[in-house]
């Protein structure tokens, strides 16, 4: 297990290079008005991919071991394409209302933004698959074929074809998820020949009730993080935009480590009836994510703000009290990952949804008074708050379940004593 986690840590940690790669020639090339207007048109696929994921999501992973990929590939298949129908005949409906409609989607980008929504969703269904069957692996190599032909097509993009608007963003991560979607089905499609039918409505049925909750869950979750943005848009500029989404950038890529470890807590927990080895792991894995997070954003908020300069251009002098100010939301949000990942992968995803709801809250009172006040310093501080409150939550429903304690939290000699045998078992190997 600790192999997978280094091997999911190691492919998130070339996503965080390509990610500072695609920042820096985003930010120095396109400059921050058209950087943020590519972040809104992705926050739009964020919202879109949600209504997909109800039944073609990250549920997928806990049904893998459950059920035969030719049942979930019809119902997943079968949902993308009525969600596309609902969501294209949507798009014509709001362009008889342009002043919403392009507060909400930049104008020029509407079926771009549909394409990318129904690759990535055919993309997303194979990781999936994958992480349900413990082929942790094959998901990162997906993984990597995806960043990495994104990277390399931004650099034609912008070098070469001299493609310098938001557009040269999304162009390349269409790429991205194309080329992977590709490989995955070739990797996907032979498993199809040794499985026999099972009915689909039962299993439809379960689904949906697993996914609404997970779904609503990131639905409130991803208004707690862009939510700021559509504020930002009303009191600020697409400049501002483009400095506080460069920031939630660096800041979140941090949040490598506490991924990488979920990721492979929720396809072990998806595989486990253990209630005690689950609530241990958890507990190891989030101590860990902490550490680790926390490392990392220190040595960030020691950089001056002349580095930040250097990197993304005087455009962005603003981003490092950003950063400052949003660094303990990221070590909260490091730790919540891992309780979501231990509710998701036990059964009970209704515990992520309440606690989205309850950060949501805090958004929703925190936002409206912080951001008129102080702009993008405001949304940063609504960040914190929020994921705070995540973690507390969910800390609290995790104690009366568990019975841990705060004091847990602490690493001990055990937590070493653990990663050196761990170590020493990937070296043996």
């Amino acid at each position: 297990m600790f192999k997978k986690i280094l091997g999911t840590g190691a492919a998130r940690a070339v996503n965080v290079l390509t990610q500072l790669a695609t920042l820096i020639m985003g930010t120095r090339c396109l400059g921050a008005a058209e950087w943020g207007k590519a972040f809104i048109a992705q926050t739009d696929i964020t919202f879109l991919l949600i209504g997909i994921e109800l039944i073609a999501g990250s549920g997928l992973v806990y049904f893998t071991p459950r059920k035969k990929l030719a049942t979930l590939m019809k119902i997943s298949y079968g949902w993308i394409a009525f969600v596309m129908l609902i969501y294209l005949l949507l798009f014509n409906i709001l362009h008889f209302f342009p002043n919403f409609y392009h507060t909400i989607v930049p104008e020029g980008y509407a079926w771009l933004v549909l394409l990318m929504t129904f690759v990535y969703s055919l993309h997303e269904f194979n990781l999936n698959h994958f992480l349900g069957k413990e082929k942790v692996g094959t998901f990162n190599w997906l993984f990597l074929i995806q960043i990495l032909t994104q990277v390399t097509m931004m650099a034609v993009l912008v070098f070469a074809m001299n493609l310098r608007t938001a557009k040269a963003l999304l162009y390349s991560q269409l790429c991205g998820y194309s080329l992977a979607t590709l490989i995955g089905w070739i990797l996907l499609f032979p498993n199809l020949k040794r499985e026999e039918r099972e009915p689909l409505k039962g299993t439809m049925k379960e689904m949906l009730h697993y996914g609404a909750f997970m779904q609503l869950s990131t639905l409130v979750s991803t208004l707690n993080k862009r939510l700021s943005l559509y504020l930002l848009k009303t009191h600020c500029d697409e400049k501002s935009i483009g400095v506080f989404a460069s920031g939630t950038q660096v800041t979140e890529g941090v949040n490598i480590v506490g991924y990488s470890i979920g990721l492979v807590e929720f396809s072990a927990l998806s595989n486990t009836e253990n209630k005690q080895r689950a609530s241990q792991l958890t507990l190891r894995f989030m101590k860990i994510a902490i550490v680790l997070t926390f490392t990392a954003l220190l040595v960030i908020c020691l950089l001056p703000t002349a580095f930040f300069e250097l990197l993304f251009s005087e455009e962005f002098a603003d981003i490092r009290p950003v950063i400052l100010l949003m660094a303990p939301g990221i070590v909260f949000f490091s730790a919540h990952t891992i309780l979501a990942n231990y509710f998701s992968g036990t059964g009970k995803p209704k515990y992520n949804l309440y606690a989205s709801l309850i950060g949501l809250s805090v958004t929703l009172v925190s936002a409206f008074i912080l951001i008129p006040m102080l702009g993008i310093r405001g949304a940063a501080i609504t960040t914190t708050l929020t994921y705070s409150a995540l973690f507390v939550y969910q800390w609290i429903v995790f104690h009366r379940q568990t019975g841990s304690k705060l004091n847990q939290l602490i690493p001990n000699q055990g937590d070493w004593n653990w990663v050196k045998a761990e170590w020493n078992r990937i070296v043996k190997k």
